[in-house]
């Protein structure tokens, strides 16, 4: 069935000081995320990674989002090779040529933002270049959707058309989201499905979208730690995501931060 108004007014629309505030939340996540990319190297361990990302959360005038939460371990989500999401930061040293999904959360004034990046460790093969790489155009093509009129499963379906049409498989059991004064608000937006369903996207909603990409089959298992997600069959996953507020023009990514002017 298409989304009715009772599901609509589940979603809470943003005004634009709260849309302020979450741009100040995204841009301390992507400034993160950006300092772990530059941390990645053989030898380092996830669990380093998970301090580094602590201790500039707070650096930067944030809370951690994530450690806690439903009683998550890490200040960080550290997913290595074929695990998918939800990794637990440990004592495992990176080598060369894997590839380490980063996935960061941050609270600004009692607002949310929430991305994530998977890197390579030094060298990687093309192959797995390519899986990245579809992985992130698949997150822009749902983002293109994020427009006023467009129904939520448009979004859906840009992603799967991406990574089915690649060669690839979408993670199933883990879906996009809401985000605003909680990390998972309404909807739920899953990787796949027909166009043309779910409510009908308005200015002032505020969406995780984020592509779990796996180089094989997509069916996944949960470890005994009770989080990491991996694939059945050992394949590789990436994932990427972004925090992005529907607008009455361009959708308008929040995880990223205002290009400054250089100085004169």
């Amino acid at each position: 069935m298409r989304g009715g108004t009772a599901e609509l007014e589940m979603i809470e629309l943003k005004s634009p000081s709260q849309l302020q505030i979450m741009r100040r939340a995204g841009c301390v996540v992507a400034e993160v995320l950006e300092e772990l990319r530059q941390a990645v190297r053989p030898g380092v361990t996830t669990l380093e990674l998970d301090e580094l990302a602590r201790v500039a959360i707070v650096r930067l005038g944030a809370r951690v989002a994530f450690k806690g939460y439903r009683g998550f371990p890490g200040n960080i989500c550290t997913s290595v090779n074929e695990e998918v999401v939800h990794g637990v930061p440990s004592r495992r040293k990176l080598v060369r040529g894997d590839i380490v999904g980063l996935d960061a959360g941050a609270i600004v004034e009692g607002y949310y933002a929430d991305a994530a990046i998977t890197v390579p460790v030094d060298g990687i093969s093309q192959e797995v270049e390519r899986l990245l790489q579809v992985t992130e155009e698949a997150l822009a093509d749902g983002m293109a959707m994020a427009t006023p009129g467009h129904r939520l499963s448009d979004i859906s379906h840009a992603v799967q058309n991406r990574v089915e049409g690649r060669g690839y498989s979408v993670v199933r059991e883990f879906v996009g989201h809401g985000i605003g004064t909680q990390l998972h608000e309404p909807p739920q937006i899953p990787n796949y499905g027909a166009p043309g369903y779910g409510p009908i996207l308005k200015a002032g909603m505020v969406l995780a979208i984020e592509p779990m990409v796996n180089q094989g089959k997509p069916e996944i298992r949960i470890l005994s730690d009770g989080w990491t997600a991996v694939s059945v069959d050992g394949s590789l996953s990436a994932h990427f995501e972004h925090t992005v507020a529907v607008t009455e023009g361009a959708p308008e990514v929040l995880t990223k931060c205002p290009k400054k002017n250089p100085s004169k």
